[in-house]
């Protein structure tokens, strides 16, 4: 026990560091994927046909193919093109653009919540369609739909050691670096496991925090 206690005493300070760039780069993929998940949302409820099928197609393909292949896709396509992304740029896409396809389904629901009474409302005051989103949809589709987009970020944040074949050092990368110089796999993976639980664990608490908060003020 002792001995594990020294190991992990090296162990830490690495794998913390990757916690902390999986966790900001899976908070960075979540924000934009909640731009992107509105927008997408936007489009398959517009008039236009080929907006319709475009967000069908983009969700269809972001939820019926495995995220590893959608990374790959975006860090290797902008080479073949001649253009220089870096890796953290890719590996932040493919988490905002994955997510996004779950978040404009989440963000559905919140949206069909919302009473007709209150768009008809900003109608007759003639408030535009924008202003109409930022305030008055969108804080109530959040509120609503809470619980859901917490839990989305969970599924992003382990989903996210996929950008280790990249070569981006989050907690996965770190792992995998450590198991090389230790020969030691079930001390590492355990201890990065632990990791994953406690950001996700936090956040889940986060979350509920959050959410009894908007029901003490409603």
């Amino acid at each position: 026990m002792n001995d594990f206690g020294a190991r992990f005493a090296l162990y830490w300070p690495a794998l913390l560091d990757g916690a902390l760039t999986t966790l900001w780069l899976c908070l960075a993929g979540m924000l934009l994927g909640f731009v992107l998940g509105v927008l997408i949302y936007l489009l398959g409820n517009s008039r236009s046909r080929g907006c319709v099928a475009f967000a069908r197609v983009y969700v269809s393909f972001f939820r019926g193919t495995p995220m590893l292949a959608q990374l790959l896709l975006l860090f290797y396509l902008p080479a073949g093109l001649g253009l220089d992304v870096p890796a953290l740029v890719a590996a932040g896409l493919a988490l905002a653009m994955n997510t996004a396809a779950y978040q404009s389904q989440i963000l559905r629901s919140g949206f069909a919540a919302i009473p007709a009474g209150q768009l008809e409302a900003a109608a007759v005051f003639s408030i535009s369609s924008w202003r109409v989103l930022l305030h008055i949809q969108l804080p109530q589709v959040l509120r609503l739909t809470l619980p859901a987009l917490i839990s989305e970020l969970i599924d992003v944040i382990k989903v996210s050691a996929v950008v280790s074949v990249i070569s981006i050092t989050d907690l996965m990368r770190v792992s995998q670096q450590l198991v090389s110089q230790t020969y030691r796999p079930l001390e590492v993976y355990l201890v990065a496991a632990l990791f994953y639980l406690a950001l996700t664990s936090l956040l889940a608490l986060l979350g509920h925090e959050l959410e009894r908060r908007w029901q003490a003020r409603s």
